[in-house]
């Protein structure tokens, strides 16, 4: 509002007016910077902050990674609602590093090194020696890997009466012409999706063992093994959708766009099963799948027939699953937590409070993970029905005397506006309180995006897909990548039968 000074009304009753109207542009403006600083402080978060979502220093740490093996300990006081409360002294206890060296593992081969004594007799007093034991430690080596050639001999027996020639079947390739086996193939896969190795650095490290491969060979070889596994990929997607309960989420995944010589941005959708947490023995597993946009459309039809519960996050593409009454959507309390996260780092005494009501829901959670679901659900609505109550109380309450643009509004209105599904696992024992499961599967596809910047086409991003889905679902169940994709591909190039392939899938 711009006034001309030199013309002011000399109106006292006016002259008020134009007060109040300064003053109610001043907060305006004052909760646009406070808006714009906080937008800036994310940025700068994001880009130079740690990503850790802990409180402190005089908040509880909060894990949402409850696989990662640390402990929480666990004050011996307990309150009136009979839970036990983390005590600020001993959760930060619980991080200092501990010195403890491990034996080295069993399975690994032992190879002797004997260091006698250089002296026959003691050099003290001229004395015979005789053995007095032996003083055993042992050290890790490392072996290099190597790179051989397999040839393969065939010999001709001819029939001395008829001439007629007989030989042994040349056996199968991965792709006509390849020149690698099937354990090269899955090497290479392994390095490229597990270990996020670019296939430029692997060609580098080929041409250090004096074998030169081009980036375009090693393509061709994943461009074969995806067809061969792509079938597998499909079979864990119906292991998936049999669940009660899954989890699904994407993540950004540039592709190239060579008639534009630039990338453009596609996604990655991760669909995620595992009940352990709530007592299931069903083998854990995620399935990915590339598309070119994040429309509704894809979920929709990678989702077709499923019913049961889908956990999810805030992404609105999810909603119109629920519409024919199959799907019902259960939300992130993770998603939402972060929400507040950034405020409490800007110092909002109400984002703190909230994050603290949040935690006793999580530290509920910590004492019922891997119950049955009737467990869950008994516990749940004995003890976080009122503070989920008591949540929605205080948000609803503080939401009206916020600036409706001010960043603790937003964020409260998100939570509200999602409050059905974030509160319906105190009815159901298979819900989460978050959808940790699929995020931590989708991590390391994002390490790997860093590493490669981009999937060279459409094709490249799907075989990425189909490569993903199994390498994590074998991780998910503790079977090492390599020699299952080896051992798979070599049992499939031989002719396994179709009707019997999911005796492959790399699940426990």
């Amino acid at each position: 509002m711009k006034i001309a000074l030199d013309n002011l009304p000399l109106d006292p009753i006016t002259l008020q007016g134009m007060v109040r109207d300064l003053a109610d542009a001043l907060d305006e403006g004052q909760i646009e910077i406070e808006r714009l600083q906080q937008i800036i402080r994310e940025f700068r978060r994001a880009r130079f902050g740690r990503s850790a979502e802990t409180i402190e220093p005089d908040q509880l740490p909060l894990i949402l990674d409850t696989k990662t093996g640390v402990e929480t300990i666990i004050d011996e006081q307990t309150n009136d609602d009979g839970l036990s409360r983390i005590s600020p002294d001993s959760a930060r206890s619980s991080f200092v590093k501990q010195p403890h060296r491990k034996s080295l593992p069993d399975h690994l081969s032992r190879s002797d090194v004997t260091i006698a004594p250089d002296v026959t007799v003691c050099p003290d007093c001229g004395g015979s020696l005789h053995d007095a034991g032996t003083t055993t430690s042992e050290m890790l080596d490392w072996v290099p890997a190597s790179v051989r050639v397999v040839r393969i001999n065939r010999p001709k027996c001819a029939c001395r009466a008829c001439g007629t020639l007989h030989q042994a079947a040349a056996p199968e390739r991965i792709a006509e012409g390849c020149s690698a086996t099937p354990a090269l193939v899955a090497h290479v896969l392994t390095s490229r999706y597990c270990d996020h190795l670019p296939l430029y650095r692997q060609s580098r490290i080929f041409a250090r063992y004096g074998l030169e491969l081009a980036r375009s060979t090693l393509a061709d070889w994943i461009r074969a093994a995806a067809w061969w596994l792509a079938p597998l990929r499909h079979m864990l997607m119906s292991h998936v959708c049999s669940g009660e309960r899954i989890f699904a989420d994407d993540t950004p995944l540039p592709v190239l766009d060579p008639g534009r010589r630039r990338t453009r941005t596609g996604r990655l959708w991760a669909y995620a099963r595992d009940d352990r947490d709530f007592g299931g023995t069903t083998a854990p597993a995620v399935v990915f799948y590339a598309t070119p946009d994040r429309s509704a459309a894809w979920p929709a039809r990678h989702l077709a027939g499923y019913q049961g519960i889908l956990q999810v996050d805030g992404y609105a593409g999810f909603t119109p699953l629920t519409h024919d009454g199959s799907i019902r959507i259960a939300a992130c309390w993770s998603h939402t937590r972060r929400k507040f996260y950034e405020l409490h780092q800007a110092g909002s005494p109400i984002a703190t409070e909230i994050l603290s009501r949040i935690r006793e829901l999580y530290q509920i959670e910590e004492r019922i993970r891997g119950l049955p679901p009737d467990h869950r659900r008994v516990v749940r609505q004995e003890r976080s029905q009122d503070l989920v109550t008591a949540l929605h109380k205080l948000l609803s309450g503080k939401l009206p005397f916020l600036p409706t643009r001010s960043k603790l509004a937003e964020a409260i209105r998100y939570t509200l506006n999602r409050w059905d599904d974030l509160k319906r696992f105190i009815d159901d024992g298979r819900i989460d309180l978050d959808t940790n499961p699929v995020e931590r599967v989708i991590r390391p596809v994002a390490l790997g995006r860093k590493n490669a910047l981009f999937a060279g086409s459409e094709g490249g991003a799907d075989r990425w897909a189909i490569a993903a889905s199994l390498i994590e679902t074998a991780k998910l169940n503790g079977i090492e990548p390599f020699q299952w994709l080896r051992d798979t591909l070599e049992t499939m190039v031989a002719g396994f039968p179709a009707s019997r392939l999911g005796e492959l899938l790399p699940v426990r």
